[in-house]
């Protein structure tokens, strides 16, 4: 994983050392300390996606995002798994429904199967507004070629489904019927107009084999141009960890064990999609691709309703229901 030169400076060096012995017994105690409380520090840096094509708009090495000033570890704590959601089969009637009556729900089935064959169009730029980006991307594959895509849109029909039943009206930036796209900037768009009351992009990762589980990117605090995200990063971190709990319980994976820090969350400024969505929104990486343990979960059918089961228990958790 590569980060960009923000690294925190290296710490002090403790080669000029008195040569009173008990000063140097006090300052040996105070390095040991440091060691001691360095990795704890450490653990309040907010990791980002490794840069695959997959869960980003594009392949470019994604931004380093650091906590704000005062921010503690406590925030990438992993949140305690909420309750699950009630079951689709709910009694219609209940408040648990009445909470969903009236919410709007938009599902962004990452990439699409035909970016492969329209590199010119996906690769033109759109204005995203921290910087311009490609248009979208092709997404990963696995070793045997099921594509992310594919992979996307089944699960995103599914979770559809088990959402619709429960009431919510579902939005989709594309159902497969486009030969390519949409574009980044127009998925937001769509959420946008939509006013939804939650948007959840739906992707796979694509990384080194023996990188395994599941993360959810969340959006940073950005305000450039056409992008201003301060009113959504609570509502979507909400959202997020929601999510996060849900899924881990119903498809019984675990978080990524390659970024993150093991809470599943992780914070990205770089990604149009959420740069520009003006409604609580997050990515969902389901698993790696290119592992062959995760690529074996994220082909098998009965896998993926857990997943769009997970996914949905999660929406619904945040929205009240």
């Amino acid at each position: 994983m590569r980060y960009d030169d923000d690294s925190p400076p290296p710490p002090e060096s403790a080669s000029a050392v008195s040569p009173d012995r008990r000063r140097f017994a006090r300052r040996s105690s105070l390095a040991v300390a440091a060691a001691v409380l360095a990795p704890t520090a450490l653990a309040g840096w907010v990791l980002v996606q490794v840069a695959t094509g997959a869960g980003a708009d594009d392949a470019r090495p994604p931004r380093i995002v650091m906590p704000a000033a005062g921010a503690t570890n406590a925030s990438l704590t992993p949140p305690a798994s909420p309750a699950p959601s009630a079951s689709p089969a709910t009694t219609p009637g209940t408040s648990a429904d009445n909470a969903l009556s009236g919410k709007t729900v938009v599902i962004d089935p990452g990439h699409n199967t035909g970016n492969f064959k329209h590199s010119t169009e996906i690769n033109k730029k759109v204005d995203i507004g921290t910087t311009t980006k490609e248009c979208d991307a092709t997404g990963t594959t696995t070793h045997s070629g099921y594509m992310e895509a594919e992979f996307t849109l089944d699960v995103s029909r599914r979770l559809r489904t088990v959402l619709e039943a429960r009431g919510l009206k579902v939005v989709f930036t594309h159902d497969g019927e486009r030969p390519w796209g949409p574009c980044i900037d127009e998925r937001a768009r769509i959420g946008n107009e939509a006013k939804a009351d939650a948007v959840v992009s739906v992707h796979a990762d694509g990384v080194s084999e023996g990188s395994r589980g599941y993360h959810v990117i969340l959006p940073a605090k950005v305000k450039r141009g056409a992008a201003d995200t301060a009113a959504i990063v609570g509502p979507s971190r909400t959202l997020g960890e929601r999510i996060a709990g849900n899924f881990a319980r119903t498809t019984g994976s675990a978080p990524a064990n390659y970024l993150g820090g093991g809470t599943g969350l992780v914070v990205r400024d770089d990604l149009g999609g959420l740069n520009l969505s003006t409604q609580p929104k997050v990515f969902v990486e389901c698993g790696n691709m290119r592992d062959s343990k995760d690529a074996a979960l994220l082909t098998s059918p009965e896998w993926r309703q857990k997943a769009a089961q997970g996914i949905a228990d999660g929406i619904v958790g945040f929205l009240g229901g």
